[in-house]
């Protein structure tokens, strides 16, 4: 099971302004000196133990400086509205090339996250009974993903984002599916991205942004046109701490 770390409270966290371009932001390190996650790793059986029968380790405070939040916090924010829970899916698509990862890139025109790329998912509906209800439903409204190709192999631990969503990220193993029916309003596309890649943190690039009212830091994994940055990154990082250990 991961340890929690505490959150830095020296630290300001400020939300991003209107128009904020992250791929502009200087990178600050890249992490290629980090221990590397073994091939066995990238294989379905050794992924679906290691999610199932974790061994201890930490998730790492990237993004905002303080996205894995204690339980406790995360509940006292709950209670208090300031948090929404939300679920993603993970998807990582069994191939004959190896295993890789399906992602969304969001329509500009909405509220939150506009333009980013993501994970598919969204806020937990109360007709949900668990974060894989909300994964799967959600992956199935955004994206057209069968959920009966959906083998679910664990959880990462709930990431706090800065715009106030306590995410349960769901990992788990798709069948490749000939197409996707996007909904066109969330979704502007999708598309995969190789495991080898995303886990290699040779890729994974550490990029601070700093105002007169505080700063963030966050991750950002360019891959060929694509730019994933921030919650998505940060996720993807720290399912390479827990393979990596």
């Amino acid at each position: 099971m991961p340890k929690i770390p505490k959150p830095e409270e020296d630290v300001i966290n400020v939300a991003t302004p209107p128009g904020f371009d992250a791929q502009a932001i200087p990178i600050h390190e890249v992490r290629s000196s980090d221990k590397k996650v073994s091939s066995k790793f990238l294989e379905p059986e050794a992924l679906r133990l290691r999610l199932q029968s974790p061994p201890e380790w930490q998730p790492e405070i990237t993004d905002e400086n303080r996205h894995v939040i204690a339980a406790d916090i995360i509940a006292k924010r709950q209670a208090a509205g300031k948090v929404t829970k939300a679920a993603v899916l993970i998807p990582l698509v069994l191939k004959e090339e190896g295993l890789s990862v399906l992602l969304t890139q969001r329509t500009n025109h909405l509220r939150d996250h506009a333009g980013q790329i993501s994970f598919p998912g969204g806020r937990m509906d109360p007709e949900d009974l668990s974060p894989n209800d909300t994964a799967l439903r959600e992956s199935e409204e955004e994206i057209g993903l069968d959920p009966k190709r959906v083998e679910i192999i664990g959880h990462l631990p709930q990431y706090l984002t800065v715009s106030g969503y306590s995410v349960t990220p769901v990992v788990g193993l798709v069948q490749a599916q000939a197409e996707y029916v996007l909904d066109e309003f969330e979704v502007a596309d999708v598309f995969e991205v190789p495991l080898s890649f995303l886990l290699d943190p040779a890729n994974h690039q550490v990029r601070l942004w700093q105002s007169e009212q505080g700063g963030r830091r966050f991750y950002s994994i360019p891959y060929e046109n694509r730019f994933i940055w921030g919650a998505t990154a940060g996720m993807l990082r720290n399912l390479y701490h827990l393979l990596k250990v």
